[in-house]
């Protein structure tokens, strides 16, 4: 029955036949004639879903939260029939549209979903649904969400809306449900809900998250033949999709298109690019991209900031990441650095050994108001790991866990990487133990981490049972793990055991890869097997796996530990052929090769190319040509070397001094050993026994017993690290010193020595000694 206005309702009587006209001025609105339809009030309330912030800020415990308030279509504003309806009933509430998202979030079971919904006066008006999607999509709650969208749909007043469909799109695409997002964008169309650029975009999305790059491209095809033009978003989403998965070629490619087609690319746009170039490892090229971006009129952000660190990090530009990082603390009004600026900048520190400045860096993002999330937490831990620095790991560990955080795999891993570099492969296994009981899956670098832990410490065959256990949980080593167990093998002489390894790789199908061949190269060189360690090399080229410079630097350096000098010759001239580039260690193992073999012009020319490259000499390297110097008696030119070291500021070592003493009393410069002493205290290098006896040499050359005295004083808290020679040599010096005291004093240390070569010093005072009381 049609509806009308109410003064368009008349009565018509049997008694009075006569027409009224259409429109009756005199008769009032209030009149008591009877109305055959009930008029439904449409609503006016404009400010029914306008949102409105709520913050609760608790002072005592420091924190705040913001929640977002829509009142939603209420009592007063659904239709009358309704209205009718509910009034009386005790169990219709008039909730907002907040109050229905909290109620709901507070539910486990779907029945209870749908019996909360059925009380909730809001549901007559359809107009409260995008609303309520809206607030409960955005918190996350997935199973809530299809359970509300369920009894949506057997609503009666319900009809098929595009932003409803793609907020639930979104929703399973940030949950990598892939295929139930597709199946929505199927049952849209079901419900004759046409698919708009939105919808196109949110699907794109989510094969992008997924990883699904090519089902994103055949969407946008498919978006194009339904005559839809694609937005800035889709390009973007379709260009995250391949930068995603390292493809950045194919992300290049959108986004020439996208500018063939007219659509310029945007902020978004450019760090889109730059995370692509950062997952395909291009970090060069996304540096040099970020330097054609600051031409362009758009201003780089946090995230264009963040992604630039992070390649400078990867090429190991430390100080322009330093720089960067520091200026967006200065400019804090352009872009201000968030968690993970501190995050990479506490990375950075701890590749480069700074640890005191990671904790730094961590506690000024503290004291800046900016909350760690749990990967700052793992940073600091992985920066104390790399160091074996076991207490202060823990210390962030259990702060970590104070703060609310539920430790994740790379936690625990951190954590026993930790144990193991600090000899502790027990409480590793604890750790490891710890996890399984938290319900926290170890991962395959969990194992490898454990493996490590009692591998590096001596403890092989527990290392061979983790590796097992792991394939009893279903996890397959890798090349990773063979060379975790060869490493081990090699650091203990555990020859068969290298074989055994070798063998099993083979029977699990684990290819070695160059990093493997020169874990076993490396392990053979460790215990003597030459011809073992060349036949694995040999067949190294029959694999083609490719032998690269680390490959050359073990077998050159290990050809140099076994005196093999021509050999190490062969391999260098091999690899010169290849074209591999020469590293440090090439550089010192060649120029001891060379030394030993006398051919001294030519150490001392690799020794100037290797500066002439721009490569500054390590101390290993300086060490080594300082003993090829003075092996040929050149000491004006130890002493030029010494300048240069100091003026590169290169940090000495217990073994290049005493390099430099063996040198000095050589080239009878004796007083500079002492001086060179005298420096090790002040900046602290610890003495080795070449050490204490090239300065006791040096004492005996100059005469000067005061000095061997104070030597004495500066050796007894290490007499037990120090050797026999080392000691013959000092009493001997007293001896002919006539200093029998000391002699007197060393005895009650507890120093055992030969007792005959003792008596054979001492004059008078020690002959009537008997023999039992020395020891």
């Amino acid at each position: 029955m049609a509806s009308l206005p109410p003064h368009c309702h008349y009565t018509f009587s049997n008694h009075h036949k006569m027409s009224y006209p259409a429109v009756c001025p005199c008769r009032s609105l209030n009149s008591t004639l009877p109305k055959t339809l009930i008029i439904c009030k449409n609503s006016k309330n404009e400010t029914a879903f306008e949102e409105r912030k709520q913050v609760f800020v608790d002072y005592d415990n420091g924190k705040h939260e913001i929640r977002t308030l829509v009142n939603g279509l209420r009592k007063h504003d659904i239709p009358r029939r309704y209205r009718l309806r509910v009034e009386g009933e005790r169990f219709q509430k008039d909730w907002t549209v907040t109050e229905v998202v909290q109620r709901i979030l507070k539910l486990q079971r779907s029945g209870d979903v749908e019996a909360l919904l059925n009380c909730w006066v809001g549901r007559f008006s359809r107009k409260n649904y995008p609303a309520l999607m809206k607030e409960l999509t955005q918190i996350g709650s997935i199973e809530h969400c299809v359970q509300v969208f369920n009894w949506m749909k057997n609503q009666r007043n319900y009809c098929a809306r595009n932003d409803i469909y793609n907020m639930m799109i979104r929703l399973h695409a940030r949950h990598n449900r892939i295929d139930q997002a597709r199946g929505l964008f199927f049952e849209m169309q079901k419900w004759r809900c046409k698919p708009d650029v939105e919808t196109y975009n949110a699907l794109i999305n989510a094969h992008g998250r997924a990883g699904q790059w090519r089902w994103a491209t055949n969407i946008m095809e498919d978006m194009l033949r339904a005559a839809i033009p694609p937005s800035r978003s889709t390009f973007n989403n379709l260009i995250n999709a391949c930068g995603s998965c390292g493809n950045w070629r194919e992300a290049l490619r959108v986004c020439k298109k996208m500018t063939d087609n007219g659509v310029g690319p945007d902020l978004v746009t450019h760090n889109i690019v730059l995370s692509a170039y950062k997952s395909g490892a291009q970090y060069s090229k996304a540096l040099s991209y970020f330097e054609l971006m600051k031409g362009t009129n758009i201003r780089p952000d946090t995230t264009t900031l963040n992604i630039v660190i992070h390649c400078l990090i990867k090429v190991k530009q430390y100080g322009q990441a330093i720089e960067i990082f520091s200026s967006m603390r200065e400019k804090r009004s352009e872009c201000c650095p968030d968690v993970v600026t501190f995050t990479s900048i506490i990375h950075l520190y701890s590749v480069r050994g700074q640890i005191e400045d990671c904790k730094a860096v961590f506690s000024t993002m503290l004291a800046e108001g900016i909350k760690p999330n749990i990967v700052s937490y793992n940073a600091l831990i992985s920066a104390y790991a790399s160091h074996g620095m076991d207490k202060e790991a823990i210390s962030v560990f259990d702060e970590m866990k104070r703060s609310g955080f539920c430790p994740d795999v790379v936690s625990y891993t951190s954590l026993i990487s930790t144990f193991g570099r600090s000899q502790q492969p027990a409480r590793a296994r604890e750790v490891f133990d710890m996890m399984k009981r938290n319900k926290c899956k170890p991962n395959l670098v969990s194992y490898n981490a454990l493996m490590d832990a009692y591998g590096s410490n001596g403890y092989l065959p527990q290392a061979v049972d983790i590796l097992r256990e792991m394939e009893q949980d279903g996890i397959h080593p890798n090349v990773v793990s063979i060379c975790t167990l060869l490493a081990a093998c090699g650091r203990f002489g555990q020859k068969v055991n290298i074989d055994s390894v070798l063998s099993a790789a083979e029977l699990r199908g684990i290819h070695l890869n160059t990093v493997a061949c020169n874990s076993a190269i490396g392990s053979y060189m460790n215990i003597g097997e030459y011809e073992k360690a060349i036949n694995l090399y040999r067949s190294m080229k029959n694999k083609t796996t490719k032998p690269d410079s680390v490959t050359f630097t073990i077998l050159i350096s290990g050809c140099c530990r076994m005196s093999k000098y021509e050999e190490a010759l062969c391999f260098f001239e091999e690899m010169l052929d290849l074209k591999i580039p020469l590293s440090r260690e090439i550089y010192s193992s060649m120029i001891c090769a060379y030394s030993k073999q006398g051919q001294l012009v030519k150490a001392e020319s690799l020794f100037n190319s290797l500066k002439g490259n721009g490569c500054c000499p390590d101390l290993v390297t300086y060490t080594t040509m300082i003993n090829a110097y003075s092996a040929s008696e050149m000491w004006e030119k130890v002493c030029a070397l010494y300048q240069e070291m100091e003026a590169n500021n290169i940090q000495l070592d217990s073994i290049a001094c005493s390099a430099l003493m063996k040198a000095f009393n050589k080239g009878n410069q004796a007083s500079n050993v002492l001086i060179l002493a005298e420096i090790m205290k002040e900046k602290g290098i610890p003495f080795n026994d070449a050490n204490f006896f090239e300065m006791l040499s040096a004492c005996s050359i100059l005469r000067d017993w005061r000095k061997a005295t104070d030597l004495i004083n500066l050796m007894e808290p290490s007499f037990h690290l120090v050797s026999l020679g080392t000691i013959n040599h000092l009493l001997q010096f007293l001896g002919k010193s006539g200093k029998t005291e000391i002699m007197i004093k060393i005895r009650g240390i507890g120093i055992q020595c030969q007792y005959q070569y003792l008596l054979n010093l001492v004059e008078e005072p020690f002959v009537g000694w008997k023999v039992e009381k020395i020891h």
